[in-house]
């Protein structure tokens, strides 16, 4: 039986963070200065249901350049279905962010790449589905993928799932770089075999990213993003995007090569809840 215990992730792990500072006033209301820590199975205190994202943008109309591969909308990822909260498959992101990601595009673009994001914000109702599905020991159709090496009931205790997530305040995403123009992927397909993300590029997924060393959302310390394991071209590639990214105003999640955290975010203690929709954007 997993325990549940809580830590302060980033997309599963924890992040180093700012010391808070006081979100600007939105139309969800004032947030407290001061909210008791969290359960495992409960949205953090200073969560505000609503039915709109204040400050946010959909990231095709802040920049249709930058692909998408939102995995969290689709059936492939660790849980091996779609994710609450995920309605559509949509980065959000708030305006800043945003705007920050559309200058490491230029960057990007300028040396032959382009960005790919896999997700964005992520909504609490969405953080609290992947706490309850790691309490399910048997639901483990995806482990050969994502966590070969990982028992799913150390994924608590070694801080691969936890509450809150930094995703949840609209200023964090995952996401990898591209050559240009960009290769075809193919779809995934429910049921298909799959290859540990990580065994070398050819037998992974075949995902149209430049190789990184592991797939994406790979629950292993090779996928720490200056893991002494990964070299050649998987670690210069891994460098230029901590490069880009570091340039543009953003900061790494030291072990998840994919994630980083816009530095200036607007709303560094706002949790939010609506979903993954267009019709969420205020």
């Amino acid at each position: 039986m997993l325990a549940a215990v809580v830590v302060f992730s980033g997309c599963s792990r924890p992040e180093p963070r700012p010391a808070p500072t006081p979100p600007p006033p939105t139309s969800a209301g004032p947030t407290p200065s001061a909210s008791p820590t969290p359960s495992a199975s409960a949205a953090p205190s200073g969560s505000r249901p609503a039915a709109r994202l204040p400050g946010f943008v959909v990231l095709t109309d802040a920049d249709p350049r930058i692909l998408q591969d939102i995995r969290y909308a689709t059936p492939h990822n660790f849980v091996g279905r779609p994710i609450a909260g995920y309605r559509e498959p949509l980065c959000l992101l708030t305006r800043q962010a945003a705007a920050a990601l559309r200058r490491v595009q230029d960057a990007a673009l300028a040396g032959g790449h382009s960005l790919k994001v896999y997700d964005c914000y992520r909504p609490v109702p969405a953080v609290n589905d992947f706490v309850a599905w790691a309490r399910r020991s048997g639901e483990q159709q995806m482990k050969a993928e994502f966590y070969p090496r990982v028992a799913k009931s150390r994924l608590f205790d070694d801080g691969y799932i936890g509450v809150p997530s930094a995703h949840s305040r609209g200023s964090t995403l995952d996401l990898t770089l591209v050559d240009v123009p960009a290769p075809t992927q193919p779809p995934y397909a429910p049921g298909q075999p799959l290859q540990s993300c990580t065994a070398p590029r050819a037998q992974r997924f075949p995902d149209n990213s430049v190789d990184m060393g592991t797939g994406f959302d790979c629950f292993d310390t090779l996928a720490h993003t200056a893991d002494s394991r990964v070299t050649g071209a998987a670690r210069d590639n891994r460098m230029l995007l901590r490069r880009l990214m570091t340039e543009g105003g953003f900061v790494n999640y030291d072990r998840e090569w994919w994630h980083y955290r816009y530095a200036k975010e607007p709303y560094p203690d706002r949790y939010f809840e609506a979903p993954v929709a267009r019709s969420s954007v205020g």
